[in-house]
Formats: structure tokens, sequence, C-alpha cells
């Protein structure tokens, strides 16, 4: 039973990437309702959960066609709340608890030092979706903040929700176009943190990529595979001296004759000597008396 209702979940990056998302989100509808009443930072807000809406549904997406049974997974594991909670409706936005009951439920049931130890495991997963998440917070709250310190001020640039959408999304992307920019001190400020992190963000997701595409493929140890053992073909044989069996890789140790070798040196000593007077009967020279 507990592996069926595991089924339905994925890594553990993934459930925290998307059960945060699902926090923001109602977070985003609790500003929206009671907290800010300015016109301009509400659009931010609505566009913030355009943006989540269209995540989720992929999300929903994502996990009907991968469950290994799509009817338990819309009845019995809410999918159909993950269907709902994905319209970009505000009545409905609550429905997102469920995602957020779906990573609680994770954390209860691996705990949270095996979490620790899978997200140090697979480093490069959850620096991606750390770096995702980092981004749309740099998103939602660097536009807010910069809307809400530049659009009052005098001479500024940066008066309406797409002016500060676009303004952050150019400095996070390093871009940097110079048509829409702070005026005011703290706005500046702001600037600087935004400028600063969406460096890091960028600098680490395009290492991120190059890695992926350039680096070694998992598995692949940078030469050729070795070749598997075959038990059966590793056959060997005995040699004449020891009659035991001896890896065919090696060659076979010999016993070493002394007597045979002195008669091999004293041959190899007489052939030299005779090739030496045969040398000097040529050139003329002296002949050594016979020993």
């Amino acid at each position: 039973m507990a592996r069926a209702a595991r089924s339905e979940l994925k890594s553990t990056g993934y459930e925290i990437f998307i059960g945060v998302l699902s926090i923001l989100s109602i977070v985003n509808l609790v500003l929206m309702v009671t907290v800010v009443d300015d016109e301009a930072l509400n659009t931010v807000l609505r566009v913030m959960n355009i943006l989540f809406s269209g995540i989720f549904l992929a999300d929903f997406a994502y996990r009907l066609t991968t469950a290994p049974h799509r009817g338990a997974y819309f009845f019995r594991h809410y999918g159909w709340a993950d269907l709902l909670a994905s319209l970009p409706f505000a009545e409905l936005k609550v429905l997102r608890l469920f995602r957020v009951v779906r990573v609680v439920r994770l954390m209860r049931e691996v705990g949270p030092r095996t979490i620790w130890r899978t997200l140090i495991k697979d480093r490069a997963g959850s620096a991606l979706y750390a770096l995702l998440l980092m981004g749309v917070l740099v998103l939602q709250f660097g536009s807010l903040t910069m809307l809400y310190l530049e659009e009052h001020a005098p001479g500024a640039n940066i008066t309406t929700a797409s002016d500060a959408l676009w303004y952050t999304i150019v400095t996070i992307s390093t871009v940097g176009y110079g048509d829409y920019y702070p005026v005011t001190n703290p706005g500046r400020i702001a600037g600087a943190a935004i400028i600063v992190v969406g460096v890091g963000i960028f600098g680490t997701f395009t290492g991120y990529l190059a890695n992926l595409f350039l680096g070694p493929r998992r598995g692949d140890g940078g030469g050729e595979e070795p070749a598997p053992a075959d038990s059966g073909a590793a056959s060997t044989e005995p040699t004449p001296a020891t009659g035991a069996g001896v890896d065919p890789g090696e060659p076979a140790a010999r016993p070493v004759d002394t007597e045979a070798t002195l008669d091999e040196i004293r041959a190899l000593l007489t052939r030299s000597e005779a090739d030496l007077e045969s040398i000097r009967h040529l050139l003329g020279g002296p002949e050594r008396p016979a020993s």
C-alpha cells in the first residue's frame, strides 16, 4: 500500500520545488485580498499567479502521463485537485494546499535525514530546482520592491507592473538594456541586490547547462568498456613443468636448469673466440696460440 502511495510522487527536489511554489501562490492570493491595495502591485501578483498556473498545469500533465495507474492518481491521490488548482481562478487556488500535503507526506514517509542525503546525492538536480526557485522569488519580490520604491518617485521610469517585471527580467539575465533604471537611492540599492543575485543565478545556470551538454554521460568511464568476464571461457591449461592451472594472459614460469645454461654460455664464448681468430687472420695479424 505504501508502494502504491509513493508511486505518484516524483523526485525529492521536484516535490519540494512544487510545494514551495504552491505555498508562494497561496501567499500571493492572501496578499492580493488583504494586504496590497495598489493596482500596479496587484498586477505583478496576478502575472506571477498566471505563471504559477502554467507550471502547475504542466506538473499535472507530467504526473498524469507518468503515473502507473492514472485513475488511481486522479481520484485517490488528489489528481483532480491538481487539475482544478492549475486553473487561473482565485476561488480554486486554495486547492493548491493538496500539493503542500503531498510534500508533507513525502517528508513523513522518508524522513528529513533521508531527504537531505537525497538532495546532496543528486546535487545537479537539486541545484537546478534551487536556481529555478530563486529565479521565481527574485522575479516576484524584485519586481514588487522596485515598483514600490520607484512608482511615485519624481522622474521615475519604472511606474507600471510591466516596467518592473521587464527591468527585473533584463537585470537577472545580465543583459542590461538600460531603458529602465531606478532613480532613488533605495531603488538603486534594491537594483544592486538584484544584479548580484541575478549574476549568481544566471552564471550557475549557464554552468549547469554546459555540464549537462558537454560533460560525460552518467556511467561513461571515458574509455573503452571492459569486456565482461566469462567464467566459462576463461579456462586454464596445465603447464608441462608444474601441471597446475595458470592465467592465460601471463607467461608460464619455467624451472631454471643451471647446467644447461652454463653449457650455452661456454658455447657462445667458444664461437666468439673462433670469430675473433678469423678476423685476425683476415687482417693479417698474429694469431693467438691455441690454448
